[in-house]
C-alpha cells in the first residue's frame, strides 16, 4: 500500500456505512472497515478513535458551523432568529448528504449505545448554542432556552427530512418546524 491515501477518511466512512448496513454495527470490526476501504487499521485510528466515531465524526464540524453562523448574525436579531439562521446554514450542508444521513440514522436508531451517543451530541449542540448566545449578550435563561429550542427544531426537522418522501430541502423542514414552534408558543398569548 502506498503511504499516501487519497480521501482516506471518506473511504473509511463509506466502508463503515456499507458494512453497518450489511452486517450491523455490532458485528462490524475496525479491521473489516479498514480492509474494505483498502487501508490499514493504523490509518483508521489516525482518523477515528473507534468505530462509533465514524458515525459522529462530523459533530464538531456541525457545532462549529452552528456557533460561527450564530455569532455572525446581526446584533439586532432576536435569539431564536439568530439560532434559526444557524440551523439554515447547517441544513444547506445536510442537503448534499441526504442518503448518507438516512443510512447513518438507520444505524444509530438500531443501537441503544449509539442512540445514547446521539443524545449526548444533541445536548452538546444545545449547550454550544446557549454559550454562543450568552457571548452575544443574551441573558439566562433566554440563552439556554433558545439553544435548547433550536436543537429541538433541528431534531424534529431532521427526522422529517430523512423520512420524507419528497425532495424538499432540509431548510424547508427547518422553517416549518420553526414556524410550528412559534405557533405553539404564541397560542397562549391573548
Amino acid at each position: 500500500m502506498s503511504r499516501w491515501e487519497p480521501n482516506a477518511r471518506g473511504r473509511l466512512e463509506q466502508a463503515a456505512m456499507e458494512l453497518y448496513g450489511e452486517r450491523g454495527y455490532e458485528q462490524t470490526t475496525v479491521t473489516e472497515i479498514a480492509r474494505r476501504a483498502g487501508l490499514t487499521e493504523r490509518t483508521f485510528f489516525r482518523h477515528y478513535a473507534d468505530k462509533r466515531e465514524v458515525l459522529f465524526g462530523g459533530s464538531v464540524l456541525l457545532q462549529d458551523l452552528l456557533v460561527k453562523t450564530l455569532a455572525e448574525a446581526p446584533a439586532s436579531a432576536a435569539p431564536i432568529d439568530a439560532v434559526a439562521g444557524a440551523l439554515h446554514a447547517a441544513a444547506a450542508v445536510f442537503d448534499a448528504r441526504r442518503e448518507q444521513s438516512r443510512q447513518r440514522q438507520k444505524v444509530v436508531s438500531a443501537n441503544a449505545e449509539l442512540r445514547e451517543r446521539e443524545l449526548v451530541k444533541l445536548a452538546s449542540l444545545a449547550a454550544a448554542l446557549g454559550e454562543a448566545l450568552r457571548a452575544r449578550g443574551v441573558p439566562e435563561p433566554s440563552a439556554s432556552l433558545a439553544g435548547e429550542a433550536g436543537v429541538a427544531v433541528f431534531k424534529v426537522a431532521f427526522e422529517r427530512w430523512i423520512g420524507g418522501a419528497d425532495d424538499r430541502a432540509m431548510g424547508a423542514y427547518i422553517q416549518e418546524s420553526l414556524d410550528e414552534l412559534k405557533s405553539v408558543t404564541a397560542a397562549g398569548e391573548a
